[in-house]
């Protein structure tokens, strides 16, 4: 397994907001623009089934922590662990992923990745609206 990674960023929007836009099929296709799937029994997929996993726990406007996997992740490899902290600032929320148990020589990307693929497409969602 890779170390644990960390990656935060600035949300031009109320905490509870942005964690509702994780949790809302439409609204987090809205924001990455790609297709996500929320279940009745906390499964999820986003990025066009790209990533999957469950809910395991939701604080709303707080924490979210999921299992999460994506289609890169080799078959033998078991989910790995992503929290979202959602931390109330001036102007907005600040976001923080800590994502663990990743595949070996995986999370420099996926940290790339929470920058590229969320926090940046997320921010200029939220100052569109």
């Amino acid at each position: 397994m890779d170390a644990p990674i960390e990656v935060s960023g600035e949300i031009a929007a109320p905490p509870l907001s942005v964690f509702e836009a994780f949790i809302d099929a439409e609204a987090h296709g809205a924001m990455t623009g790609a297709a996500a799937t929320v279940g009745d029994d906390g499964s999820f997929t986003a990025w066009d089934g790209y990533i999957a996993g469950r809910t395991v726990e939701a604080l709303p406007g707080e924490k979210l922590v999921q299992t999460w996997r994506t289609s890169h992740f080799p078959e033998s490899a078991p989910d790995s662990v992503l929290e979202i902290r959602f931390e109330a600032i001036p102007g907005g929320t600040r976001v923080t992923f800590h994502h663990r148990d990743l595949p070996d020589g995986q999370g420099p990307d996926y940290a790339q990745g929470w920058v590229d693929h969320y926090l940046k497409p997320m921010d200029a969602w939220f100052r569109n609206r």
